[in-house]
């Protein structure tokens, strides 16, 4: 019984003061802590009690109840606190002093103006929420006395010499120069109660200002001297440290005097924080109108302020304000800042949880910075949670979306499984290169396809597809075609080259686009070379064939054929629509692709470039049958293999599924009549003819 009595208070408080991390603060040592349970960093302010020290004593627990009732956004936040008969322990938010923040900032490369001038707003604030509104008197003011939090907020602190304005005389606490003598060169020059109540509060804030810029304080006559305070900031400095007590502006009229135009105080960082306090109570016109602007004004902000204040209200502004896409655009430029494992805590489930999201602009922003996010997100998210929402986007019938949609496969598809990477991903492409409006959609169809399948799905739909898209009426389009077998020659067959691609390329020889006849030369010339060299020295098949034989895609395979759809298409599509195609005349009817009676794009409809792949645009071509008639039916290779049969055929309607069917049923019926005829073998016809 006796020993719960006599038991150490010390070892029950709910927090852990780490070993060496001891700084002095005042008459307070300032240690790093952390909360036992959930580990949150914290700051333990410690004071021990010892014989002789009565008034320093004194002035601790004055300052330990001050900061328990005390309550201020830019006054050093108070969490817990123990008391004991030896000493006194304060837990703060994780904070560091401001002359230690200063210099690590020096170390590498200096505080900047702006990070220094939202710095003062707060302290300068929180003296005026003392003077006017609590009528106390901080007595203290100094650098020892303001602390900087993990966002670079900067918090008063240092509560120890506080009184009441009009504080009885047996009330008042020694002041700094009682206990510390070299204080006293902080002391403003009249005697006490001469000026206004706020005269002495003021002049320790000059005093800050001229350390903050230059240093410690030698002497009191230094404030004579400006040394590094800028500019704009002297004038209204000058009044701070003016010998006249009764001339010293008020902490409020001293900070309205520097938010004026041209003041130090007057700038994009100081109205983007002040717009962030009061965020709650904007508008959702002014939220919106402020986002957009942040994304440009984030560069220039400190790294720390981005991480831990900018950060939190965007997240907050998507969940709980109805921000929108708008928000995307800052968040992401954030995200640079952050490790993986707090881009993984903070930013993927926001990422995640906008995939489901119904408003197009944000999904299309989604897309379109995919690659600021896509390497945080791993495999079982991308499959589960965020592709079966992005597939929406083939079918939107927003020509944008679509787009988008299709070029972000080059960094989606690796992640991808098996099931979604070659049956529902295939099945969308084979479907837009068949029958969608947009020939940039085509086009870019075209060029997604080889870096999105797998290797042995390739190996059977490259031919197909690549020969579909030389058939196309769009010009880029062939010209992705084109390329694509070019750049993929050495996955084909030398039986496979003469028998499939050569026929196919020689038909382009003739297009009516001089840039695509171009690149069907310079293709052509290739598959020959590697026909003769076969040709002259059949022995090097096996090494010409080596790529066409592996079962496993090489490493960098994608990105190599990937390599075309930018170097390649963007430079020919942009020369084939700038040129307006149609100028040059359609030629004669003999000459242009299948799909007679299709007419390319007029000049007046000249498409814009877009920046990552082919080419992007709101406007449907103009032709004269229903697009999905403009090819011959034909499949994306041996797709039954690997359980694809029916994928090329999503890309068809019903009557031509119909007509397919149909087809293939008379091919079987005269199959099966030919092997009764031959069957019967050749004597009984000859016998009837001997009758």
């Amino acid at each position: 019984m006796w020993s719960f009595f006599a038991r150490d208070p010390v070892k029950d408080f709910n927090y852990d003061i780490l070993p060496d991390t001891q700084e002095t603060s005042g008459i307070w040592t300032l240690h790093r802590g952390k909360r036992k349970t959930g580990g949150e960093p914290v700051s333990v302010f410690v004071y021990e009690m010892s014989a002789g020290t009565e008034e320093q004593t004194q002035l601790a627990k004055a300052a330990f109840k001050r900061m328990k009732t005390l309550r201020h956004p830019n006054i050093l936040a108070y969490v817990d606190g123990l008391e004991t008969e030896k000493s006194l322990y304060l837990v703060t938010e994780q904070v560091t002093p401001l002359a230690t923040h200063l210099k690590a900032q020096s170390e590498r490369g200096g505080s900047g103006e702006l990070e220094v001038s939202w710095g003062l707003h707060q302290i300068v604030k929180a003296l005026s929420f003392l003077v006017n509104d609590g009528h106390l008197l901080h007595n203290n003011l100094g650098i020892w006395a303001v602390f900087v939090d993990r966002a670079g907020e900067w918090k008063l602190g240092g509560l120890d010499h506080m009184t009441p304005e009009n504080g009885d005389a047996s009330t008042l606490l020694p002041s700094a120069k009682d206990v510390h003598p070299d204080m006293d060169k902080y002391e403003p020059p009249e005697s006490p109660n001469s000026g206004e109540k706020w005269a002495g509060d003021v002049w320790r804030l000059g005093c800050l200002i001229w350390e903050v810029f230059n240093g410690p304080l030698p002497r009191a006559s230094s404030l004579r001297s400006l040394g590094k305070i800028p500019k704009s900031l002297v004038p209204h400095y000058c009044e701070l440290v003016g010998a006249n007590a009764r001339a010293r502006p008020n902490p409020a009229r001293f900070l309205q005097n520097c938010k004026a135009p041209g003041g130090f105080l007057s700038n994009s960082f100081v109205e983007s924080n002040l717009f962030l306090e009061e965020i709650q109570i904007k508008d959702p016109a002014e939220k919106q109108q402020f986002f957009q602007d942040l994304s440009e004004n984030l560069d220039s902000f400190p790294e720390d302020f981005c991480k831990h204040k900018v950060l939190p209200q965007l997240l907050t502004a998507f969940e709980f304000g109805n921000a929108g896409a708008v928000v995307l655009t800052p968040l992401f430029k954030v995200g640079k800042f952050l490790c993986a494992e707090e881009y993984q805590q903070k930013i993927i489930p926001v990422i995640v949880k906008m995939f489901s999201s119904t408003d197009r602009a944000m999904r299309i922003r989604l897309l379109q910075q995919m690659e600021h996010f896509i390497q945080y997100l791993n495999e079982a998210a991308v499959n589960s949670q965020i592709f079966p929402h992005v597939v929406h986007g083939f079918t939107d019938t927003n020509p944008a979306i679509r787009e988008q949609t299709v070029k972000s496969m080059l960094l989606l598809a690796p992640k991808l499984n098996e099931s979604n990477l070659n049956q529902e991903l295939m099945r969308h492409f084979a479907r837009l290169q068949a029958r969608d409006e947009q020939g940039p959609i085509r086009c870019n169809t075209t060029v997604s396809v080889t870096s999105s399948a797998s290797m042995s799905l390739l190996q059977r739909v490259l031919i197909s597809a690549f020969s579909r898209a030389t058939k196309d009426p769009f010009p880029a389009s062939r010209a992705a075609g084109v390329l694509g077998f070019a750049a993929t020659h050495n996955y084909y067959s030398v039986m496979e080259s003469a028998a499939r691609v050569l026929p196919t390329l020689s038909t382009l020889t003739v297009d009516p686009d001089k840039s695509v006849r171009d690149q069907a030369f310079k293709a052509i010339k290739s598959f020959l070379t590697k026909l003769e060299t076969v040709s002259e020295d059949p022995s090097k098949l096996v090494e010409i064939e080596k790529d066409v034989m592996s079962s496993a895609q090489p490493a960098g395979a994608a990105a190599s054929w990937a390599g075309w759809a930018v170097t390649g298409v963007s430079s020919l599509t942009s020369k084939l629509i700038r040129t307006g195609p149609a100028a040059e005349g359609v030629g004669p009817a003999e000459n242009r692709p299948s799909g007679a009676g299709v007419k390319p794009p007029p000049a007046s409809m000249a498409l814009p470039v877009a920046s990552g792949l082919a080419i992007q645009s709101d406007r449907p071509e103009v032709t004269d049958e229903p697009v999905g008639e403009r090819w011959d039916d034909e499949d994306w290779g041996s797709l039954e293999v690997i359980d694809l049969d029916n994928i090329w055929d999503a890309g068809l309607s019903k009557a031509e599924l119909a007509k397919k069917k149909r087809e293939e049923r008379r091919k079987e019926l005269e199959a099966k009549r030919a092997e009764r005829k031959a069957a019967k073998g050749p004597l009984k016809l000859g016998a009837r003819k001997l009758d």
